[in-house]
Formats: structure tokens, sequence, C-alpha cells
């Protein structure tokens, strides 16, 4: 299997698919995956997953996002020492700074910015950071849970209770972002504050808001389970445009191997 012109190791099926929607005239979103070529250097560093949704105007939003995921990616296999965590931290943390400076040098460009959210799958564990409302998802033994928190508005509000969690997805506000990669001064990225043990058959999932605005969890757990990775990402985006596809759909599935 080969994924963005990279072979995958065994071990592990990867798809992606993005669409620019139904009513965007260009695709602000961008993914990539990636792993070293090397064996030795894999089983240091393992696999990454990047997922961006870009934000600031026709060519602002496209260059946050292309920026942020393949800068993440560089400075992960650059900056990679003995932690996961801590090299995709610091990756998030160069891409904010090339996403400001890219900003600084072209005027027309000021605001813009983009969210981010990497995994990285390293000998069993997942590692992960995260900015802005794009999400992480693990599906395993039939159950569907969200690994990331939803930078915004509206998710603030949940976590103070002031607007219960079943209706955040469906809130006129649940785009407004309070936080995104190459806006602020710093980046205020979360991250796992501990590996997450990777079973056989977990199923990771990125997407963007043009899919989960659109497609319900329980719809994401059906399309997901009993069909190959590459048609679960055609049935999800299939959704997202069959109800109208108003932004940039865009999602990303690693389903794990059985050992050996």
């Amino acid at each position: 299997m080969t994924v963005d012109g990279i072979k995958v190791k065994p071990g592990m099926e990867v798809a992606s698919l993005t669409d620019v929607g139904r009513q965007r005239e260009n695709n602000e979103d961008s993914c990539r995956y990636w792993e070293p070529e090397s064996d030795e250097e894999f089983q240091r560093k393992g696999r990454v997953a990047v997922i961006a949704d870009g934000m600031g105007g026709y060519e602002g939003g496209q260059e946050a996002s292309r920026l942020a995921v393949e800068t993440v990616i560089e400075i992960y296999d650059r900056a990679f020492l003995s932690d996961p965590q801590a090299a995709l931290v610091e990756a998030f943390a160069e891409a904010h700074k090339r996403i400001r400076e890219y900003a600084e040098g072209h005027a027309e460009l000021q605001g813009m910015g983009t969210t981010c959210t990497a995994l990285a799958l390293v000998a069993r564990q997942l590692y992960f950071a995260h900015v802005g409302d794009s999400r992480l998802y693990l599906v395993r033994a039939g159950e569907i849970s969200r690994l990331t928190r939803d930078h915004t508005y509206v998710g603030r509000l949940v976590e103070t209770g002031l607007v219960r969690a079943e209706d955040a997805e469906t809130h006129p506000q649940r785009h407004i972002l309070t936080a995104a990669m190459g806006t602020g001064r710093e980046v205020a990225a979360d991250f796992a504050q501990r590996a997450l043990s990777v079973e056989p058959d977990d199923i990771f999932m990125l997407c963007t808001d043009g899919l989960w605005g659109l497609v319900t969890d329980p719809e994401i757990l059906q399309a997901v389970q009993g069909q190959p990775a590459a048609e679960s990402c055609r049935s999800l985006v299939a959704m997202a445009l069959q109800r109208g596809g108003p932004d940039n759909v865009t999602v990303q599935l690693l389903r794990v191997g059985q050992p050996g």
C-alpha cells in the first residue's frame, strides 16, 4: 500500500480523502501521512499522520495548512530524540512560528492560520498534539470516542456547563475558534498527557469540521467498520457532500493490524 508517495510498512492500513465540497472554490485543507524509510528509524519514530484546516482567504488558508502539515512532519523527523510527544510539541511550535513569519512577509495574508491535529504511532503507543477544531477519533471494540477537544467558543461553553455537549454539534457558533496555529504570540496546543496503548483493530480517524459538522459519531462508527479504509473515507465524504458540503471535507483513517 502506498499513501502520499510512501510505501506503508506492514501492520497498518492507511487511507485519506479530501474534497473541496459543494460551495467552496478552493480547498484549504491539507493532510499527510509519513514514516521513515529505514527500518531502524521506523522502530524509533514510528508513523505520523497530520491534518489541517486553513483560514485566511484563498491563498492564506491554503498556505497555512500546507505549512503546518509539512513543518510538523519535517520537525518531528529532524528534532526527534527519544520522546515522540516532545517531538510533536516542538514541531507544533515551529509550525506556528513559520506561519506567523510567512504572514509577516506577505501583508495581504495577515490573519492567516490553521487548525492542526497530528498523531504519532510508535511501538503500539499513540501520541498526539492538537490545536483548533479538527478532530482525532478512536474506534475500538464497536465504540467511538473523541481524543481531542475543540478549541472553539462553544467548546468553552460546554466545558463551563452553559451548553450541553449534545447541543454543541449543531450550535450556530460552533465554528468560532479560540485557538489556531499561526494566530496569537504562542500556540495553545493540547497534547496527550500520557501515551495511549494501541490495540489490534483500533481505528484512528483524523477529520476537519467539514466532515464532523455534517456526519454524526454513530454514522462515523458505522462507516469505518467492516470495509476497507479507502472505502470508509469515500463513504464519509459522500455523506458530507450529500448534505450540502458547505466546507472542504477531509478525512484520514489508520486501521491497526494484528501483531506480527
